[in-house]
């Protein structure tokens, strides 16, 4: 298992690190709803830098990429789920980094970096499925006095497939996270190459 060291707690890296957090931020308020998603899903590239940043200074440099990003926000943008929102995305965000920059950090080919992409699209996604069926969405509702039955409502307006929690998560939530898993994962591989010599200089 993949754990800090020394050289990676720089002054220099932890700059780069906050670099990163900093534009992961700015990335996630750029948000959007996709046309087969309730409101509350959004789309954004903000993992981004956070896999950029695992690739070429380590796992866990992905992981406090993805810190920074939901601490800013907290910060700066604030919340209106009680940081669930928030907790959610850097829980969510980190198995993606650190997944796939562990695969690839072992062994740094392409052939590693695509598997670590891949794994970490379906890590991220059943880890946010099983998160939203179990605890975000009943928290939501018991939370705001939303009953489930809107919720689904909201889903059923722009996805018809979507008719309990079940098929929320089957219909909505799944295909969202890999839809943008592989969107970020594109974005890493045609970006990765030209940005990573600044990072490692």
């Amino acid at each position: 298992m993949y754990t800090l060291r020394k050289e990676d707690l720089t002054v220099k890296t932890m700059t780069k690190i906050a670099i990163l957090g900093v534009i992961s931020f700015v990335f996630m308020l750029l948000d959007f709803p996709l046309w087969f998603t309730p409101p509350f899903l959004k789309f954004d590239i903000s993992d981004l830098p956070s896999l950029i940043g695992a690739f070429a200074l380590g796992p866990m440099a992905g992981v406090l990429v993805q810190l920074i990003k939901n601490l800013l926000k907290l910060l700066l943008a604030g919340t209106n789920t009680a940081a669930v929102g928030e907790l959610a995305n850097f829980i969510v965000g980190s198995v993606f980094a650190y997944t796939a920059g562990l695969i690839y950090y072992r062994e740094k080919t392409f052939k590693n970096a695509i598997i670590g992409l891949v794994v970490g699209v379906l890590s991220m996604t059943i880890v946010i499925s099983v998160a939203n069926y179990y605890i975000i969405i009943p928290f939501y509702s018991k939370a705001y006095g939303l009953p489930l039955e809107k919720i689904i409502a909201m889903s059923t307006a722009v996805n018809k497939y979507v008719v309990d929690l079940k098929t929320l998560i089957i219909y909505a939530v799944v295909p969202f996270n890999l839809l943008k898993g592989l969107v970020v994962s594109l974005l890493t591989v045609l970006l990765y190459k030209r940005i990573s010599p600044i990072l490692k200089n």
